[in-house]
C-alpha cells in the first residue's frame, strides 16, 4: 500500500515522486517503456531553466536520480486499469499495486508515419519539436510534414533560422487557421507540396533524403534534406484511465490547473493532459501541482 501511484516517469511523473516524497509520502511510479518519456528523444535541450544546454537523456537521468534519492521506488510495468475505490487499484500487466492517490502521468507520443528506420533516424534527422532541436538546422534546409496549426507553427518558427522550409502536406490545401496559412505563404525561404505522403527515409546514421510520392498523380520524386520534423499530431496514452478520468474528443484527460481529475483521490498531470502547450517546463509544472494536491487531498 502506498500513499501516491504515479503511472508514468517522464519530467511530469518524476516531478511528482521529487515533491510527493519531499512532503513524507510513500511513492511508487510505474513506466512502461522509457524513463524520462519523449524528452529521451531530444539529443540537446537549450530553453530549459538552470542549463545552457542539456540533452533530453541527460535531464531525465538527473531526475530519475533525484527521485530514487528521495525514496521513490520505481518499476516497469504497463498500467491497463484504475479502479476507483478508498483505496486505489492500479492493474498492470505483471501485478497489480493499491494506493491512496493515483497521478495520472502517462505521457502523450508523437505520431509517426511507421516507415522502415524512422524510430532509429529519431534524433538523428528526425525531430519532432522545432522550439527543441530547431537551432540545430540553423542555415540548413529542412521538411515539415503536416499542414494543421502545430505543423503551421514549426513550419514560422524553422522558417527563421533555417535556409529552407519544404512543406510536405499530404491534402491539396492546408488545414490551419487561415491567419497562420497567410503567414506561411507570405515566407519567401518556405515551399509547399501539397497531395504528397512520404514513401522512405534515406540516410543510416543520419538522415539524408525523404522519396515522396503525389496522391494525384502518383510522382515519385526524391528530397534531399538535412532533417526532417514530423508535426502530425500526438496520441495520447489514456485508454487505460477511461473509468476514473473525463477524457476529451482527442482523448485527452480533462483537469484544471490544480491537476484534479473528475474523481476524487485521481490527479493527472503532463502531456496526457488536455492543454495548450506541451513543454518539459510545463510538464514539470504539471508534476508538482499534481503532487502537492495529491498531498493536501490525503492530509484532508
Amino acid at each position: 500500500m502506498y500513499d501516491i501511484i504515479i503511472v508514468g516517469a517522464g519530467p511530469a511523473g518524476l516531478t511528482a515522486a521529487i515533491y510527493a516524497r519531499r512532503a513524507g509520502k510513500t511513492v511508487l511510479v510505474l513506466e512502461k517503456d522509457t524513463f524520462g518519456g519523449q524528452v529521451t528523444f531530444s539529443p540537446k535541450l537549450e530553453n530549459y531553466p538552470g542549463f545552457q544546454e542539456i540533452s533530453g537523456n541527460e535531464l531525465a537521468q538527473k531526475m530519475l536520480e533525484q527521485a530514487l534519492a528521495l525514496g521513490a521506488d520505481v518499476d516497469m510495468d504497463t498500467v491497463t486499469d484504475v479502479v476507483d475505490g478508498e483505496v486505489k487499484t492500479v492493474v498492470g500487466e505483471a501485478a497489480t499495486y493499491e494506493a491512496k492517490a493515483v497521478v495520472i502521468a502517462a505521457g502523450a507520443r508523437h505520431r509517426r508515419l511507421h516507415l522502415p528506420h524512422e524510430e532509429e533516424l529519431i534524433g538523428n534527422g528526425i525531430s519532432f519539436c522545432a522550439v527543441c532541436d530547431g537551432a540545430f538546422y540553423k542555415g540548413q534546409h529542412v521538411a515539415v510534414i503536416g499542414g494543421g496549426n502545430t505543423a503551421l507553427q514549426e513550419i514560422l518558427l524553422l522558417s527563421e533560422v533555417c535556409s529552407k522550409v519544404t512543406v510536405v502536406q499530404n491534402l491539396a490545401f492546408l488545414t490551419g487557421e487561415q491567419k497562420m496559412i497567410d503567414a506561411v505563404k507570405s515566407k519567401d525561404n518556405i515551399e509547399i507540396i501539397y497531395s504528397t505522403v512520404v514513401t522512405a527515409y534515406e540516410g543510416e546514421d543520419s538522415l539524408t533524403a525523404i522519396r515522396l510520392i503525389n496522391t494525384e498523380t502518383n510522382e515519385e520524386s526524391r528530397l534531399v534534406v538535412d532533417g526532417v520534423f514530423l508535426a502530425i499530431g500526438t496520441v495520447p496514452e489514456n485508454g487505460a484511465y477511461q473509468k476514473v478520468a473525463k477524457i476529451n474528443e482527442q482523448g485527452y484527460i480533462e483537469a484544471d490547473e490544480r491537476c484534479t481529475t473528475s474523481t476524487p483521490g485521481i490527479f493527472v498531470a503532463g502531456d496526457c493532459r488536455a492543454k495548450t502547450y506541451r513543454q518539459v517546463a510545463t510538464a514539470i509544472a504539471d508534476g508538482a501541482a499534481a503532487a502537492l494536491n495529491a498531498c493536501r487531498w490525503l492530509d484532508g
